[in-house]
């Protein structure tokens, strides 16, 4: 592709929107243009990298025994309906809208019911099982903070996959090759890759893995032991909660602690230690305000406050509060009503602990659960932080930040079962078909490979999924070094290497900054003190050396070789 003829341009202030490298160096490079907000166009440069990650995508998907297909991007509102996730979602993440006949329709932003309905209607014996199906599909998703370029937007390129089983035994081994088949792509794809253990979220199950890539521009935050073998998002994690011994039970005593309201004022205040404390936090659910206990030093971990009441919350507010008759800072859950209560198990383990009194200006000495208080349920909700005790290992726990670049899901019967996918098994017996699903951004993972894969200059793209493998530049404006570069370009591209031809009458230190920029792995540099030893000048975009090499002796495999 000759750039004086290639549908970009690139920039040389970085766009104030962009606040993280790959955002930054993607709108630099002439990658993407925003549309709207979380609403990006792939420009040429970038759609030839996406479409040669999809690529690798394809292979690794069919080295699986995957069949790829395509389902449509509009449904149905009923068939969401009926898996039950219609109404937490539409209106909120899930677009929904009606057609010309009044019909209710939504914009998929993922498409477990969908293919759950396709093949309820296709399978139903066992001997059709297992299989798996995928498509690479363009998504829409109402995310309320669409962020750094194409890391969080609104509309994507998904490849989603479905796996579809006779039993859990068998979902679980297809998930170890599901497992080694992401790792083969992000290999493939440029990046190193950490996975931890993920909440289930939206979509269900009983387990789920997240393939991060570390980057201290990631949204997620992530927890991993001392050796590496614990690893889990934050939002799942356990920790090894120390014990505190405070002895015996005594007597609940009333004290005043004026103006002490937070967890700091009133360990101070009275000299303790803030896991001699019990923090109170408040949410809402659609029909109850929550009373989350939890030892003075933790912090509550909302999605799993969220998972053990089955239900989505919200921090509750003030009037909220009050409406209950609690007294935000002094707030107790002795003698609540018709307020739903929910402890750590740090607080059932710990006695004498500090509490609101429930009237301002005062604390209670000594409460102790179960005696003093009731709770309708006692479960691990805590947040695992740095500097932490692994629950496993027992090292320490560090916290890390990581963009998600896959998932990967056992679903189970979530979707069978309530959308009613059965077969008959080898016995005549009808049995819900085990299911697992299996997520990549297509876009998001260009982005992470960028920000992985970059230096001051500008782009490192890797062999595999790089736009074009050759920055062709004549330097200067003599005809024997247009000709020259003419010539070489038409043989390279005959040798089968994709080349980005610079024949723009531009000047050569701005060429030169523009290669950096743009990132392609091989740059060569044609000029008349080149052509005086009739040789070209060859640089790998990812070392400092240049090298002079003739041509007629130019042979590019070993330079490919060396970083592929």
């Amino acid at each position: 592709m000759r750039m004086s003829r290639i549908f970009t341009q690139t920039l040389k202030e970085t766009p104030s929107e962009a606040k993280i490298p790959s955002h930054q160096l993607m709108l630099r490079a002439g990658m993407i243009r925003r549309l709207a907000t979380g609403m990006y166009s792939h420009l040429p440069l970038a759609q030839r990298s996406l479409q040669k990650i999809e690529q690798i995508i394809r292979q690794e998907m069919d080295a699986i025994d995957g069949q790829e297909i395509n389902m449509p991007l509009v449904h149905p509102a009923e068939l969401w309906a009926e898996s039950g996730r219609l109404e937490p979602l539409v209106g909120k993440e899930l677009v929904g809208f009606k057609d010309r006949f009044g019909r209710n329709l939504v914009l998929a932003m993922t498409h477990e019911e969908a293919v759950t309905d396709l093949v309820r209607n296709q399978v139903n014996s066992y001997r059709q099982l297992p299989l798996m199906l995928y498509q690479i599909k363009l998504k829409f998703r109402d995310e309320p903070r669409p962020r750094a370029g194409l890391i969080r937007v609104r509309e994507f390129m998904m490849k989603d996959a479905y796996s579809f089983h006779a039993d859990q035994t068998d979902l679980d081994q297809y998930y170890e090759r599901i497992y080694q088949a992401y790792l083969n792509i992000f290999n493939r794809t440029g990046i190193e890759v950490v996975v931890v253990e993920s909440d289930t979220g939206m979509i269900g199950g009983s387990a789920a893995h997240e393939f991060m890539l570390i980057t201290e521009s990631g949204e997620d935050n992530l927890i991993i032991s001392q050796n590496g073998e614990y690893t889990a998002n934050a939002e799942v994690a356990i920790q090894r909660k120390p014990r505190m011994d405070n002895g015996d039970p005594l007597q609940i005593e009333e004290i005043e602690t004026p103006e002490q309201k937070t967890i700091e004022e009133v360990s101070q205040f009275l000299g303790i230690q803030k896991k001699q404390t019990l923090k109170a936090v408040f949410y809402v659910t659609d029909d109850s305000l929550i009373f989350a206990a939890i030892r003075g030093d933790f912090e509550v971990n909302e999605t799993k406050l969220a998972n053990a009441l089955k239900t989505p919350i919200r921090i509750a507010t003030k009037e909220e509060v009050a409406q209950h008759h609690l007294v935000a800072g002094y707030a107790s859950p002795i003698n609540l009503k018709n307020v739903t209560v929910i402890i750590d198990d740090s607080v059932a383990s710990t006695t004498n602990l500090v509490a609101g009194a429930n009237k301002p200006g005062y604390h209670l000495k000594n409460v102790n659960y179960p005696r003093d208080f009731k709770a309708d349920i006692v479960t691990d909700i805590a947040l695992a932080q740095d500097g932490d005790t692994c629950y496993f290992t027992g090292g320490q726990l560090t916290a890390k930040k990581g963009i998600e670049v896959g998932n990967i899901f056992k679903l189970g019967t979530r979707y069978s079962e309530v959308m009613s996918a059965y077969y008959l098994d080898q016995h005549g017996k009808t049995k819900p078909i085990v299911m697992g699903c299996y997520g990549i951004g297509v876009g998001r993972l260009l982005a992470s490979v960028i920000e992985a894969n970059h230096d001051k200059d500008g782009i490192i793209f890797p062999v595999s999924i790089c736009p074009y493998q050759i920055h062709l530049m004549p330097i200067g404006k003599d005809n024997q070094v247009i000709e020259t570069a003419e010539t070489l370009y038409k043989n390279l591209q005959n040798n089968g290497y994709e080349v980005l031809y610079d024949d723009r009458n531009e000047s050569d230190g701005f060429k030169f900054k523009e290669a950096d920029l743009i990132g392609l792995p091989v740059r060569i540099a044609i000029s008349n003190r080149t052509l005086q030893e009739n040789a070209v000048e060859v640089k790998l975009r990812r070392e400092k050396d240049r090298q002079l090499v003739g041509l007629n002796q130019l042979d590019l495999k070993p330079y490919f070789d060396r970083i592929t």
